[in-house]
């Protein structure tokens, strides 16, 4: 019998509070994480809102020469990784460097650094490029640092897999983890992508919400993200991290830390369908569903609740609930399912490790976090997405998903641990 890999720490960095539990006390209060955009001047742009991280200084995190030397997507893994390490209480306990992993995914690294080097080198000549701009830009930079901080010597790797990279890579680390080649994996994700040029280039692909009649342009009743309504136009930008620790079973027992729930399955399939679009059908979703269940053993009547993609982009919210109906056929009306990126915002390939935090802490707490925003059913759309308040509900077992760009589909669950 394999031995179960179960999570010991938790770490957050989000539009919703500057750690896990400040996150998830916002968002089962259906906090909504959307203002108008502070980190460049987006009066030129058709987009004006995104969910950034607010109130967030690196230095209180790390000493300033350091902060300096890290874009800003590796300073919220610098602090996200420092909570979970420090509740797993890792740097108390005696254990082999050499077999911690560390598994921390970037979709698309440091956009800052890599605008920013574009300027200087336009306006003031290649001579100007800061000499950190490369560890500053690699999406491997948020792993390798944190290797670095703390000596972890065991596999150091970046998972790119879109807006499915957070789940990936912490699914990669259950995989080793199950096979016993580490103990321990400080896994999750952290992405910066309020830019120019990131929120320029996703709105050109028509991906994003813009101010319309249903009050994006009321700062008092912004309502946007819309996942699964009726009226939903697009993605809303959020920023953030989000790390796990993740151990074995005995390791966990030997060290007598809490274990706060067993991360119990892992899938991954691609959609070989369209680099960006998701396939109409939800097949390829459906099968991550379906494999992940079956590769946790997990029956499809246990299944509590489901922590949806969930977009708010036309597509991708009826793709994912046809998936779920591929995959749960009659029982998919009888889940509660809700799009905690309708407060967060779409943080990338950082999203989906938040997401699966989110799920950890409703099997804990036994409420699941609401859809909000959501006025107008969609006929097309019409599982029980737990509009705009909190639930109270016997989660025992949480699914997560993540879908990205290029057809990846992850899918990560989490059962109360015993």
């Amino acid at each position: 019998m394999e031995e179960r890999i179960v999570v010991t720490g938790m770490g957050a960095i989000s539009p919703l509070g500057l750690s896990a539990e400040e996150s998830w006390k916002n968002a089962i209060a259906g906090v909504s994480g959307i203002f108008p955009i502070t980190l460049f001047d987006a009066s030129d742009f058709l987009v004006k809102y995104a969910c950034e991280v607010k109130g967030f200084n690196p230095e209180n995190y790390m000493p300033a020469k350091e902060a300096r030397r890290r874009d800003r997507f590796e300073q919220f893994s610098t602090a996200a990784a420092k909570e979970a390490i420090v509740q797993a209480g890792l740097l108390e306990s005696k254990y082999d460097l050499s077999r911690v992993g560390v598994f921390v995914s970037s979709a698309i690294g440091g956009v800052n650094t890599w605008q920013d080097a574009t300027i200087t080198m336009h306006k003031e000549g290649p001579r100007r490029i800061s000499p950190f701009a490369i560890p500053m830009l690699m999406s491997n930079g948020a792993a390798g640092l944190i290797g670095i901080d703390y000596g972890f010597t065991g596999p150091c790797l970046s998972i790119a897999s879109a807006c499915a990279s957070g789940a990936d890579g912490i699914g990669i680390a259950w995989l080793l983890l199950r096979a016993g080649v580490i103990d321990v994996a400080i896994t999750g994700a952290s992405e910066a992508t309020i830019t120019q040029i990131g929120v320029g280039a996703f709105d050109r692909m028509g991906a994003m919400a813009r101010p319309n009649p249903n009050g994006m342009d009321n700062d008092s009743t912004i309502l946007a993200p819309q996942p699964f309504d009726r009226n939903r136009d697009g993605l809303v930008m959020g920023e953030g991290a989000a790390i796990l620790v993740l151990e074995r079973e005995r390791q966990a027992i030997k060290r007598n830390c809490q274990i706060f729930a067993e991360l119990a399955s892992y899938a991954s399939t691609a959609d070989a369908y369209h680099i960006t679009a998701p396939s109409e059908d939800g097949l390829g979703s459906a099968q991550a569903m379906l494999q992940a269940l079956n590769n946790g053993k997990i029956n499809p009547e246990e299944v509590d609740y489901i922590n949806a993609h969930g977009t708010g982009t036309p597509l991708n919210d009826l793709s994912e609930t046809r998936a779920v109906k591929l995959a749960f056929g009659k029982l998919s009306y009888q889940i509660p399912i809700s799009s905690t990126k309708s407060m967060t915002g779409h943080m990338m390939g950082a999203t989906g490790a938040l997401e699966a935090i989110f799920c950890i802490q409703a099997i804990r707490d036994k409420i699941i976090p609401p859809t909000i925003n959501y006025q107008t059913p969609d006929p097309d759309c019409d599982l029980d997405y737990v509009p705009n308040r909190a639930r109270e509900w016997p989660v025992k077992i949480a699914m997560s998903n993540a879908f990205g760009f290029g057809g990846h589909n992850a899918v990560l669950i989490f059962r109360e641990y015993q």
